[in-house]
C-alpha cells in the first residue's frame, strides 16, 4: 500500500491565489526567486517497472506538498502522476500557478489525456494503473489548466523535487 502525504501546513494549503509574473531570464525558478511562485514535479523509480513514487515541491519555499508511493510502476507513470496530482491539488485549492516537470513523456500524456504505458495489469500493478486510469478520467472531465512547463536541467540543475538517485 502506497503512503500518500499532503502537509496541511505547507505553503499550497495557507496561499492565497498567488501571482505568476512571467520572465524572460534564463534564471531558474529557485528558494531566492526567480519566476514567482510554481510547484515543481518529480517522480523516480528503481527498475523498469520498480519501486516508484511522485511528489511536488513548492518553490520557492521548498517545502514538499505532496507524496505518493512507493508502489510497484514505471518512471514516465511517477512523472505523469506528479503532474496531474498537481494539478488536481491547485484546482482543490482555488490556485493557479506554473508546473514545472523535466519528464517529456509526462507533458505529453498529460497534452494527450492519455498515458501511454505498456505496463501489463496484474496484481502488482492494479494499483498504479488503477491512479493511471483515475488521472485519465480527471484530465478529461476538468477543464482546470495552469502551464505544464519543461524543467530546463542543463541550465538550472535538478529540479527541487528530484528525488537524487541519479
Amino acid at each position: 500500500m502506497p503512503t500518500v502525504s499532503t502537509d496541511n501546513t505547507s505553503p499550497v494549503n495557507k496561499m492565497d491565489k498567488p501571482s505568476c509574473p512571467a520572465s524572460s531570464s534564463n534564471a531558474a525558478p529557485s528558494l531566492q526567486g526567480g519566476r514567482g511562485e510554481s510547484l515543481c514535479v518529480d517522480g523516480a523509480c528503481s527498475g523498469n517497472p520498480g519501486p516508484m513514487e511522485y511528489r511536488g515541491v513548492h518553490m520557492p519555499s521548498g517545502k514538499e506538498v505532496f507524496r505518493v508511493g512507493p508502489m510497484l510502476g514505471t518512471n514516465n507513470i511517477a512523472e505523469f502522476l506528479a503532474i496531474v496530482h498537481g494539478m488536481a491539488l491547485m484546482q482543490k485549492k482555488g490556485l493557479s500557478m506554473p508546473i514545472y516537470s523535466d519528464s517529456v513523456s509526462g507533458q505529453a500524456w498529460v497534452r494527450n489525456k492519455k498515458a501511454k504505458t505498456t505496463l501489463a495489469l496484474n496484481p502488482d500493478t492494479a494499483e498504479v494503473l488503477d491512479l493511471v486510469k483515475r488521472a485519465e478520467k480527471w484530465l478529461r472531465e476538468n477543464t482546470f489548466r495552469v502551464p505544464i512547463l519543461k524543467w530546463n536541467t542543463e541550465e538550472w540543475g535538478e529540479i527541487p523535487a528530484d528525488f537524487g538517485r541519479k
